[in-house]
This record gives C-alpha cells, structure tokens and sequence, in this order.
C-alpha cells in the first residue's frame, strides 16, 4: 500500500472501524489487562521499548467467554495498518472470527507517518522497523500476554498469521516465539529471518500465488517489489525446505487439495506431532486468496485463505 489514495483509504477505513465499534457498543478499557466481559471490538495502547504501540481486538459475539477460547495474531502488510488488515472486503478475518468463534487481534507495525505506511521488523524486512531494529517480537510477546489477562485463552491454540511483511513477521514468531506460538500461517510473505533456531517444533504454513509480483514465488525482487529497493527475498521452495529441516519433516509432501487453480503440499507427520504444508495459487498476484478485493486487480478465488489456514490450524 503506497501513494495518497491508499493513505486516504488507511484513514477512511480507521474512521470506519470506529463507528462500527461504537454501533457495538464496545468501549476500550483504559487497561491494556483489564478483563474483556462481551464481544466487540477494542483498542488499546500500550509502551513497548519506549514506543506507544497499538493494536485491535475483536471478541466474536455468541462465544462463551467462561471457556478457553482461540487466539490468531493478524499482521498487515508493509505500508499498511492494523485498520488496514481488519478490513473486512480485503480480508475477511472478522467474519471469520464470528463463523469459527476465536478471537482475532491485529497489532500495528511501527509507521513512517505515525501509524500509517508501518512495518514489521520480520530480520531481513522492512522499512523502518528493521533499519531501527524494533523489537516487534517482544511487542507481540506482551499483546498475547495481556489477552491472556484479559480473557481465557487457550494456550495450545494461540496461532499468528500475516500479509506479505506481516507474513515474514509470522515466520519470525515461529523461530523466535514457539513457547507462544502453535502454528502459523504466512500469506505472501516468506522467511526472511537473518538466524532461526526455534527451541520447540511449530506448525507452519506458506499461503503464495505463482504470479506474486511483490515477493516472488521463486526469490529475489518482483517487478513491484524493485522499485522500492527492498531487500531479495527468500524463495518459497527455500522457505519450505527450511521448515522442514526444522521441524524434522519427511522429505516428500503429499497432496492433500487440489482444485482448479491452486493446490495444498503437507509434510507430516514432523517432530511434535507438528506439520509443515504449502499452498499455491496459480494467480492472484501479491493478494489474499479468496478476498472480496484486492488493490490493482482480482485475488484468486480459487481457495479461501481464511479457511486454508483454520483447517490447518484445526488438524484437518
């Protein structure tokens, strides 16, 4: 996301959001560890190696809040913003939230424009994040630990999923946070972690259209992804071959979807009852699989990633 037109629609889709917080009837607490006792949405900000860093939770109606409920961190692309990824014609993750009853919170990178146009520090990328070396795993760290004060979270179903930079930072979170992290799920956004040596097996999988003009399937620097003089990103074979080396995988994955369009690789079973799995989409550019919208053309239609990844998550 880049350009003037994208921070307007940053800005709208902000101004958006809060309206519908306020239709719900959700008021943040002040305290980031305040118990949450209903559904809605809620936004917090909290001190983090001596930045103000934010972040928005949505609590799905209908879930009994007396049980352990699922936990997935969201993470936006570069450029964008926890508004950004809760956007639900782009990504669909609050819709979801509700279907499948777990609980979704989208943190905000650290942005050139306050928090607008923000990155994540995910090792080798991005922006302002990596050049200052922001500590975003240790903020991810304390967002978790702070909705585990606030709510009953299962603790062996605390998953992180991300677009493109939120992606990378995903992969980060399983090398650096598996006490944390079961599984994760990386959508356009490969491993690019400058040392990986998880203490635990985590569950990983890797979301990617062959035609990614941003982080290209096969590596280096996409047409898009060029102009900005970022670094060569890791190739997605590269990435699963990594993973599952780490996790001890067997060598030869097994199809487990195929249907017009796209298809599902697994490895397992992998140490820890783990598993490590790709899914390619034969087009959809640089997008999430199965959004209503996707800026410069259509996302593949061909699988839902929300579904792709809650399957996986879910053992199926």
């Amino acid at each position: 996301m880049s350009g003037t037109g994208s921070r307007i629609h940053t800005i709208g889709a902000a101004l958006l959001a809060l309206a519908a917080a306020a239709a719900m009837g959700a008021v943040p607490p002040a305290d980031a560890t305040a118990p949450i006792t209903q559904a809605g949405d809620y936004r917090y900000t909290v001190r983090h190696g001596g930045l103000a860093r934010k972040y928005r939770v949505h609590v799905p109606p209908g879930v009994d809040l007396s049980k352990p409920l699922p936990l997935l961190v969201s993470m936006h692309g570069g450029g964008g913003n926890m508004e950004y990824q809760a956007s639900e014609e782009r990504y669909g993750q609050i819709s979801k939230s509700d279907r499948t009853g777990f609980v979704v919170v989208f943190p905000n990178g650290v942005g050139a424009l306050g928090d607008e146009l923000a990155t994540w520090n995910a090792g080798r990328c991005c922006g302002q994040a990596k050049e200052k070396n922001i500590d975003d795993v240790g903020f991810i760290r304390l967002v978790v630990s702070n909705l585990k004060r606030q709510l009953k979270i299962d603790p062996e179903r605390v998953y992180a999923t991300g677009m493109s930079n939120g992606g990378m930072m995903a992969h980060r979170l399983a090398c650096e946070a598996p006490d944390v992290f079961r599984a994760v799920a990386a959508v356009a956004g490969t491993d690019n972690t400058v040392a990986c040596s998880p203490q635990r097996p985590v569950s990983v999988l890797q979301i990617h259209a062959r035609d990614d003009d941003h982080v290209p399937f096969d590596g280096g620097l996409g047409e898009k992804s060029r102009r900005r003089q970022v670094t060569g990103f890791t190739a997605v074979p590269a990435t699963i071959a990594r993973w599952v080396e780490r996790d001890r995988c067997p060598v030869g994955p097994q199809r487990v979807l195929e249907v017009p369009g796209a298809y599902c690789d697994r490895h397992a079973p992998c140490a820890g009852g783990t598993k490590v799995a790709l899914c390619v989409t034969e087009s959809g550019g640089h997008s999430w699989p199965g959004a209503r919208r996707k800026r410069g053309g259509e996302s593949s239609k061909a699988i839902s990633a929300n579904d792709v990844m809650w399957e996986f998550f879910d053992g199926r």
